[in-house]
C-alpha cells in the first residue's frame, strides 16, 4: 500500500494511492494514519485487502500532508554514505552516527520551506526514511524488518552554521521549523522490496545536485533498526532518516546554500517525489 494523509493543515484525513495514481479516502475505515494504526497488524491487513476502487476518490489538487501523524521520534543517521563523508571532509564512521531532528520540523512533502531569519547556510539532503510499525527494543538485525511499517522520502534540511559552527551537537542545525518534509506517501515493505538499491535524486532550480542510490549506504536499513534499538526503544510511527548521498550544498566548491525563491525537487525510485519553495520566515 501507499498510505497518505491529505487536506489543509490541522484538518488532514487518511488516504491511500491507488494503482492509477488517484488519491482515495480512508476516513471511513481509520481516523488517521499514525503509530496506533501502523501497529495494528489486523487493521493493516484489512486496509491492504480493500478494493481501492470502492473508496471515495479525492481531487488531485488537494494538499498532501506528512503521511504519518503524531510522530514520536524523528531520528537521523549522519555520514552514512562514504562519498558524502568524503565531501564533508569527515572520516567514514565505524558505527552509525545518531542525531535527533525535532518533530516540530515536520511538514508535508510540498509545503514551503522557511529559512530561519538569520540563516545563511541552509542546505538540502535527500534521504530514505524508515517508519517503525512495531515496537523495537534490543532487536537483532535478522528480526529488524519485522518492525518496519514502510518507507518514505525525507528532505533532511540542515543549517550548516548552526550545525557545525555554533558549538554543541548537530541537532540545532537540523531541527529548524519546516526542515523535515517527508512523504508524499508511506510505502509498505511488500511494495518496496528494493529499499537496498533504490535510485535517489535532488534538484535545486532545475539543476541536478544529488544523484545516488541506497546501495551505497554504509549501514543498511536492517542494521540501522537493530543498532538504534540497542540505545532506545523505537515506537510505532517513529522515523529513522538514513543518510544522504553526495551533492549537498556544503560540499560544492564554492559552497552553495538555499535562498528565498529557490525550488527544491527530490525523489526516490518507488517512493514518489517532493517539491518545496524556499521562503524566509517572516517575509
Amino acid at each position: 500500500m501507499k498510505l497518505l494523509r491529505y487536506g489543509p493543515r490541522g484538518q488532514e484525513r487518511p488516504g491511500l494511492l491507488d494503482t492509477e495514481g488517484n488519491i482515495r479516502d480512508l476516513s471511513g475505515h481509520v481516523p488517521d494514519i499514525d503509530g496506533t494504526v501502523l501497529a495494528d497488524e489486523a487493521l493493516m491487513g484489512r486496509l491492504a485487502a480493500l478494493d481501492p476502487g470502492s473508496l471515495p476518490r479525492v481531487d488531485a489538487s488537494v494538499r498532501l500532508a506528512e503521511p504519518v501523524a503524531r510522530v514520536g521520534k524523528f531520528l537521523c543517521i549522519g555520514l552514512n554514505y562514504s562519498d558524502h563523508a568524503a565531501e564533508a571532509g569527515a572520516a567514514v564512521p565505524s558505527e552509525p552516527i545518531i542525531f535527533t531532528k525535532a518533530t516540530s520540523a515536520i511538514i508535508g512533502p510540498n509545503d514551503d520551506v522557511l529559512l530561519p531569519p538569520t540563516s545563511q547556510k541552509s542546505d538540502w539532503e535527500v534521504e530514505l526514511g524508515v517508519v517503525i510499525g512495531k515496537e523495537a527494543r534490543y532487536v537483532s538485525e535478522a528480526e529488524a524488518m519485522r518492525h518496519v511499517a514502510g518507507f518514505c522520502v525525507v528532505n533532511d534540511l540542515s543549517e550548516r552554521e548552526y550545525q557545525l559552527e555554533r558549538g554543541g551537537t548537530w541537532d540545532k542545525g537540523k531541527g529548524c521549523d519546516t526542515f523535515g518534509p517527508f512523504g508524499p506517501w508511506l510505502v509498505t515493505p511488500d511494495e518496496f522490496a528494493n529499499f537496498g538499491n533504490a535510485a535517489m535524486w535532488l534538484d535545486v532550480n532545475g539543476e541536478r545536485m544529488q544523484t545516488g542510490s541506497t546501495a551505497t549506504m554504509i549501514f543498511g536499513v536492517p542494521y540501522l533498526v537493530h543498532y538504534v534499538s540497542q540505545f532506545m526503544s523505537l515506537q510505532p510511527g517513529d522515523i529513522i532518516s538514513t543518510g544522504t548521498p553526495p551533492g549537498v550544498g556544503m560540499g560544492k566548491k564554492p559552497p552553495v546554500y538555499l535562498k528565498p525563491g529557490d525550488v527544491i525537487e527530490l525523489g526516490i525510485e518507488g517512493l514518489g517525489r517532493q517539491k518545496q519553495v524556499v521562503r524566509r520566515y517572516g517575509e
